[in-house]
């Protein structure tokens, strides 16, 4: 008998003695002695596998689609008179969105060149179109929130498998 036989993530919780509770000879309620039992040896066979425990993991459905959504967001930027000011306001979005949408795809794709404006690319990958959407709005709207900036246009794109 284990006392925590399975961990959250699956493996198998470090072995414990389980305890047994035994009643003295007397049988007065509450007045027993503790005393750790002993369980067979385990096997290290297929009998030992980690199993989690129930509704612990759910698999997600299996769909054969795949959708990519891409977001353009074109960038008008503030006080900004050199490529290296521009890099200090640029470098920080990006990041932003990298920490708060790990699995997105996010850089700078055009206006290399140009002080006061700067495109950015996200891309993301999902089994379902509602995914993507809710996903790509979210970044539209972290973006479009910082006020060193001005967001004059946002193109997306979903393309699926079939495209």
């Amino acid at each position: 008998m284990d006392l925590l036989p399975w961990r959250h993530d699956g493996r198998r919780a470090p072995d414990r003695q389980p305890v047994r509770v035994t009643a003295d000879r007397s049988g007065a309620p509450g007045e027993g002695t503790v005393a750790p039992t002993r369980s067979a040896p385990r096997s290290r066979g297929a009998a030992s596998t980690p199993r989690p425990h129930a509704g612990a993991y759910r698999l997600p459905e299996v769909t054969d689609q795949v959708y990519v959504g891409a977001l353009t967001l074109d960038l008008l930027l503030g006080d900004v008179r050199s490529l290296k000011q521009k890099r200090s306001v640029v470098r920080p979005i990006i990041a932003e969105v990298n920490r708060r949408f790990p699995a997105v795809a996010v850089a700078e794709t055009g206006a290399l060149d140009l002080h006061r404006r700067a495109e950015i690319a996200v891309a993301v990958v999902s089994a379902t179109a509602g995914n993507c959407t809710q996903v790509l709005d979210s970044c539209e709207r972290l973006v479009a929130g910082r006020p060193e900036i001005e967001l004059l246009s946002a193109r997306r794109r979903l393309f699926n498998d079939e495209d």
